[in-house]
């Protein structure tokens, strides 16, 4: 009998211990709740992982048939300290609130793909928030780029003009740029950073080195990535608010965002015009966009994500040389750009300790420059009038699918996988010269990467092998190491060296594979470019790890660089691989909180560069010498610094950046004679206040010190300029 009343009890354990259910609720340091976290549940004294999850769009995440036992979980988000809870076994909901942390602790995605504290991520990472960028109020992405440690921002003159990034001393196109995960590169890497709006971003990484192992193509010195925000707040929140300020300036935008048991969204939209400073220097971009997400159950989620950008600009062409005005400005000359992409990404926890992510991705970018008149000021020593008719056009579509699988073996050990196809097509060319080159690429890459954490060493090595359209086939490795060398105390908080070899490569641009015409011979057996950069560095705990002082020494070889060769006789040429050069220097990096609401991120960097070898520039193919073998590579400065102070408080804000760009080599190309673009220092600054939790005045001076710069020789950049508005916030949380 005694065994018939204990077979019941006996029966309710076990389905208890194998039917726990266990809720996690991670919440931001205002109580927010933060989506998209990675929550690692571990059983006390053990190693492996029991599961891994993601938080939903509310915050939670749901582990269920949990077997009985004491547990702790590690919640990895991005922007936030890595935060570790034990759970109590009464406790129905577990809350996890997050805190903000150095810059040295915060959690980034982009150096690993994976979400990790940037201090084990074996790679030099800079993060704006959502927070600081709406304190910034950037009109595009080279407005915050260009205050971060290692980016050199040159923009060829000023509101929606061509904005180029140069790291590390390498070529403008040595940069991957990905938005909502999509890649917005033309094939071969060129980019503007000048009309890439950041409305309704929730963060920005800045990842500096060599990253094709995880990343392919183009990501040669750097990746940039940015985010969209997802709706969280269970009342639906509206978003709205104007600006203006002096040329003429206005902008608006609007948002609508919420989160409702599965579903999450945000539908936004922006508007920007400006008669800019001089003639033919409008500029207007608008942009529109959504963010939507479902939860299919607990372990299932689908998100789809859009943008469309549409930007016109005057383009003024080069005029102004370090402050003399050779020559008149173009006065008909425009660009427009009209870019779209769209992702559906589709997210699946387990079985184990698995997360696999599926993805379907889009872009297509179409790009018009025209000059109609012949303006009779535009006369230079070299050839005369420059100012011909043209119509160049692009336009480019790059769509495919990529999985990703993440594998967390142990606390210590983490592994991903992954696979990536994507169609390049497009058509490049001038309307008023035919023919119009029409290029396609079919490309198939596999990756994977090890993340080990053993005792003070952190160790990253991956590898991607691509067989590319144009290139064939090509393997990429990376190896990062980073050793806590000694813990420290409260002055001195711990010493970490660090330590990486990459590879880098570089797809060619896709009217060097396949240009063609009466001049032009296409190359099929173009290689890529590529890099071999290996960095090491030192990084100084300060203060109680308040503050985090780094030193980098960073070597880039750079092979294989393609350049166009002609007979001087018939101009009948090909692009071919035959230039090399070196990148070399070293960044300091300070980065702390003065208080807990006051950021501070300093830095310097010299950067050596010399053209080891370029052939093909000599006198009888009309090279600059500038261009020459020997020569340091022009717009890229020896010195550099930036300075950023963020403060973001309950009731008010601010941010003050500086930059500080040294003299560099560069030409007027036309026989003017100038070698050089003088030095310049920059400062913006701007803040707001919150006049009630739902009205907020803001105001942004960008060129505080209305500054007469150049940081491309001939194209002065914009004076000093200021909005002034107010946002409004109806319904939210």
């Amino acid at each position: 009998m005694r065994f018939f009343r204990i077979l019941p009890s006996v029966i309710c354990l076990l389905a208890a211990a194998w039917a726990d259910e266990i809720k996690i609720k991670v919440i931001d340091p205002q109580s927010a709740v933060v989506g998209g976290a990675q929550v690692v549940l571990i059983p006390r004294g053990s190693a492996t992982p029991a599961a891994v999850a993601s938080t939903s769009a509310e915050g939670l995440v749901v582990f269920r048939e949990v077997a009985s036992g004491r547990y702790q979980v590690q919640v990895l988000a991005p922007g936030f300290a890595t935060e570790t809870a034990d759970l109590l076994p009464s406790a129905e909901l577990v809350t996890v609130k997050l805190r903000l942390a150095p810059a040295a602790e915060t959690v980034v995605v982009t150096a690993t793909r994976t979400p990790v504290p940037t201090e084990a991520a074996g790679a030099d990472v800079e993060t704006l928030s959502g927070a600081q960028l709406e304190t910034m109020q950037p009109v595009a992405s080279d407005d915050a780029l260009r205050f971060l440690p290692g980016a050199v921002v040159d923009t060829q003159g000023q509101r929606g003009g061509l904005s180029s990034l140069f790291v590390r001393g390498g070529d403008s196109r040595y940069n991957k740029v990905i938005v909502d995960g999509v890649t917005v590169n033309e094939p071969g890497g060129r980019f503007d950073f000048g009309t890439l709006p950041l409305a309704q971003a929730d963060r920005l990484e800045f990842v500096r080195g060599a990253q094709s192992a995880l990343y392919g193509s183009d990501a040669m010195t750097s990746v940039v990535q940015v985010w969209t925000r997802t709706g969280s707040t269970t009342v639906p929140e509206l978003r709205f608010g104007a600006d203006g300020g002096n040329l003429g300036t206005a902008h608006g935008y609007l948002s609508f965002a919420g989160a409702r048991g599965p579903f999450d969204y945000n539908v936004f939209g922006e508007q920007f015009n400006t008669s800019g400073q001089g003639p033919n220097d409008d500029y207007s971009n608008s942009l529109q966009g959504a963010n939507f997400g479902i939860a299919i159950n607990d372990r299932v989620s689908l998100r789809i994500r859009g943008r469309h950008s549409n930007s016109l600009t005057g383009v003024q062409g080069e005029w102004n040389f370090n402050g003399n005005p050779l020559m008149q400005p173009d006065l008909d000359q425009f660009a427009r750009l009209n870019d779209t992409l769209g992702s559906v990404d589709l997210s699946i926890i387990g079985p184990s300790r698995w997360q696999h992510r599926f993805t379907g991705f889009e872009y297509h970018q179409q790009r018009t420059n025209v000059d109609n008149v012949i303006d009779p000021g535009r006369i230079s020593p070299s050839f005369g009038n420059i100012d011909l008719p043209f119509h160049s056009i692009a336009d480019l579509n790059r769509a495919g699918f990529e999985y990703q699988g993440e594998y967390v073996e142990r606390s210590w050990a983490q592994t991903t996988v992954g696979y990536r196809f994507e169609d390049e097509n497009g058509f490049v060319g001038d309307l008023l010269s035919l023919p119009i080159d029409h290029g396609l690429r079919l490309n198939h890459e596999v990756y994977g990467q090890q993340q080990l954490t053993l005792g003070r060493l952190s160790v990253v090595a991956g590898a991607r092998f691509v067989h590319n359209g144009s290139f064939g086939n090509k393997g990429v490795p990376r190896v990062a190491m980073t050793l806590q060398a000694l813990r420290g105390g409260h002055v001195f908080s711990g010493t970490r060296l660090r330590f990486s070899y990459a590879s880098g490569i570089k797809e060619p641009l896709l009217e060097e594979s396949f240009a063609s015409g009466p001049f032009t011979v296409p190359n099929p057996n173009l290689r890529p470019e590529t890099n071999r950069a290996f960095e090491a560095g030192i990084q100084q705990g300060l203060f109680g790890n308040r503050y985090a002082l780094t030193a980098t020494y960073f070597n880039n070889l750079f092979r294989d660089q393609i350049e166009f060769a002609s007979s001087p006789t018939t101009f009948v040429g090909q692009y071919v691989n035959v230039d090399e050069s070196l990148a070399h220097g070293a960044e300091v990096e300070l980065q702390g909180k003065i208080v807990s609401r006051l950021s501070l991120n300093a830095a310097y960097t010299y950067t050596s560069t010399q053209i080891l070898q370029a052939p093909l520039c000599t006198a009888a193919n009309f090279c600059d010498p500038l261009l020459a073998t020997g020569q340091p590579f022009i717009r890229r400065p020896k010195h550099s610094g930036t300075a950023l102070f963020t403060y973001v408080g309950r009731r008010w804000g601010g941010n003050l950046g500086g930059s500080f760009v040294g003299r560099r080599p560069d030409s007027d190309f036309f026989g003017f004679g100038i070698n050089h673009a003088a030095g310049y220092v920059r400062v913006d600054m701007g803040g707001w206040y919150a006049l009630t939790s739902r009205v907020t005045a803001y105001v942004t001076l960008q060129n505080a010190l209305d500054k007469h710069y150049e940081e491309v020789v001939g194209y002065p950049a914009l004076g000093a300029n200021f909005r002034a508005g107010m946002r409004f916030r109806i319904g939210g949380e």
